[in-house]
């Protein structure tokens, strides 16, 4: 679709897509509503082609819309749930489903056959519960699967059409233009880095001196204190034992002479070495005997080492009066520091090295600008050729847009209306934004003689029902999605220009399943498949029936559709007649 719009060759654009179409169509093909609003249970089978919704206005016919809604995932309210009921089913089943990339990225897949059902309940707790395939999943996953299945269409996206900012998503989704984009915006998104860096760079002198005299002064401040990592933790325990030297020099020096001795007494070394001495001349006598002299050895030879070890301890136990007050005067230091610059050594480390590279970056400020500023240079230059390439796929895109609606439009009995899309450059100085260098706006004339004009001040509401009518026709030839909703988009049609859309849905129909909510009976009459909605009273309560309806049922309702409640028998043949003539459309499309 894209190569052929983009070659001018306008009239063929889609065709493929139609024989594409027929073989694998992505079908709704069974629906199952429990407890929404006014629908107790309601079961709803389609089938490929036109699928047609009527019924008294407020009888229910939005509500399936809604229930449909909700279960492709699109936000909903408790307040849907059927008063009196604790929580609202939706069930749908898809037939005939395409590869999806959606089942790929959530690894969930149809079975055997190309079916896929899926399910959503909405609790009155608020809580959702929502299956794809039996695999629970969450409602943004869900809402993801449901835009690539189902595009709805209802009647506010009449008013998307006036807001020129859609306009060119629109013609960009026309022609395909993914490609072109991506590569413009990837061009577009270097540049932007580049005005960031530049931007982050520049300051006034004033502010540039200021800076600088900050950053010096902390670097120095930092650099005088010699941080070290761990020196803290040092400097605590250090702290502790200094604290507490006159009880461990006591503890150290007793321990000692109990085991060494002193003038006054024999240590356990000492006495251990009497003992040995006593046991040494018999100890060959037995093994047992050996056996406790060894011990005995054993015991004053650690305890030998321990007095050593505690002698060396003794003597690093020699505590300088001044050297507390220099651990205590160096925590409060690296306290204070820690106010400053961060919560322990290594982030003022941290905030040390940070610094310093913010001066030498302010320092070298000038050269680096000169370097970024050369480099934006070319890339402004590379940018503005990947805009240029896309405003000239744009344009080209444009000509065959303008040609589709009109043809499309033609179709749809408005033979005189003239389509055009206005080019104009991005305000601003360099003139480009992520989405281009153009600004697009979508024009029409109605009638012979009068100007091209923004399509809000020139369309009535029938027109503009017509003209979106004929823009998602176009767009969705270049749409993988095989299902569409119209939603009461005939809103201001009626007469001749009424046949005309059902003709145009007709053979929108061929390429894809469609539903539409219609009050029309030259749309109802186009439809392969026609369910009425009806409203009654029961025990007090209200309730919605969907009912299929088969050729009688058809014409008594096209009869209502046209005339009201009072069916009289010229009404009848009307609707007998309207019928007739769908059909005859149908068997020579």
């Amino acid at each position: 679709g894209c190569r052929r719009a983009l070659s001018g060759d306008c009239k063929n654009v889609g065709k493929e897509s139609i024989r594409i179409g027929k073989g694998r169509w992505t079908v709704l093909s069974l629906l199952h509503i429990e407890n929404i609003a006014l629908i107790d249970q309601a079961d709803l089978s389609l089938g490929p082609g036109f699928n047609v919704l009527t019924g008294e206005t407020g009888a229910g016919k939005s509500i399936i819309i809604d229930a449909i809604s909700a279960v492709l995932g699109e936000r909903t309210s408790r307040d849907l749930i059927r008063t009196g009921e604790k929580a609202a089913l939706v069930t749908a089943l898809f037939q005939s489903l395409p590869e999806l990339p959606w089942f790929q990225e959530n690894g969930i897949f149809p079975d055997a056959n190309g079916e896929l059902l899926i399910s959503r309940k909405i609790q009155a707790d608020g809580k959702n519960l929502c299956r794809v395939g039996g695999i629970p999943c969450t409602v943004v996953q869900l809402k993801a699967l449901g835009s690539q299945l189902i595009d709805i269409h209802g009647q506010h996206d009449g008013q998307q059409l006036l807001d020129e900012t859609c306009h060119l998503q629109y013609l960009d989704n026309f022609g395909g233009l993914h490609a072109a984009l991506t590569s413009y915006q990837e061009a577009y998104e270097k540049l932007d880095t580049l005005r960031r860096e530049i931007a982050s760079l520049q300051m006034d002198e004033a502010e540039k001196a200021r800076r600088l005299d900050i950053l010096q002064f902390q670097i120095a401040e930092l650099e005088r204190a010699e941080l070290r990592p761990g020196e803290e933790e040092e400097l605590e325990a250090r702290k502790t034992i200094l604290r507490s030297a006159d009880q461990l020099v006591a503890a150290v020096e007793g321990a000692y002479g109990a085991i060494f001795g002193d003038e006054d007494r024999d240590g356990a070394a000492s006495l251990l070495a009497e003992a040995e001495s006593s046991l040494t001349p018999v100890m060959d006598f037995s093994s047992e005997l050996a056996q406790v002299s060894g011990i005995v050895a054993d015991l004053r030879y650690t305890a030998e080492d321990a007095a050593e070890r505690l002698r060396d301890l003794r003597s690093s136990l020699d505590f300088s009066p001044s050297e507390l007050d220099a651990v205590e005067s160096r925590l409060d230091q690296l306290h204070r520091l820690k106010k400053k610059y961060g919560a322990s050594v290594q982030e003022m480390l941290s905030y040390l090295s940070r610094s310093r590279q913010e001066l030498e970056q302010i320092e070298m400020a000038d050269d680096t600008l000169l370097q970024l500023k050369k480099k934006r240079k070319e890339q402004l230059a590379q940018t503005r050729t990947q805009a240029e390439i896309l405003s000239a796929q744009r344009r080209e895109t444009a000509d065959c847009l303008k040609s589709r609606i009109e043809e499309e439009l033609r179709q749809l009995d408005m033979p005189k209306v003239r389509f055009q899309v206005e080019f104009s450059q991005k305000p601003g100085k360099l003139g480009l934004d992520e989405t281009g260098m153009d600004e697009v706006r979508f024009l029409m004339s109605a009638n012979v003689g009068e100007n091209l004009k923004p399509i809000a001040k020139v369309a009535s509401g029938g027109e503009l029902s017509r003209i979106m009518l004929a823009l998602k026709n176009v767009l969705a030839e270049n749409d993988q999605i095989m299902t569409l909703i119209f939603d009461e988009v005939d809103t201001g049609v009626s007469g001749r220009a009424a046949g005309k859309v059902a003709e145009k849905m007709s053979r929108l129909s061929q390429r894809c399943q469609v539903l539409c909510v219609t009050h029309l009976a030259q749309i109802a009459a186009m439809a392969d498949s026609h369910y009425s909605v009806r409203k009654e009273e029961k025990e007090g309560r209200t309730f919605t029936n969907v009912e299929t309806l088969d050729r009688q049922g058809r014409k008594e309702e096209l009869a209502r559709l046209t005339g009201g409640t009072h069916l009289s028998t010229a009404i009848l043949e009307g609707a007998e007649e309207l019928l007739r003539e769908a059909e005859t459309f149908k068997n020579g499309r």
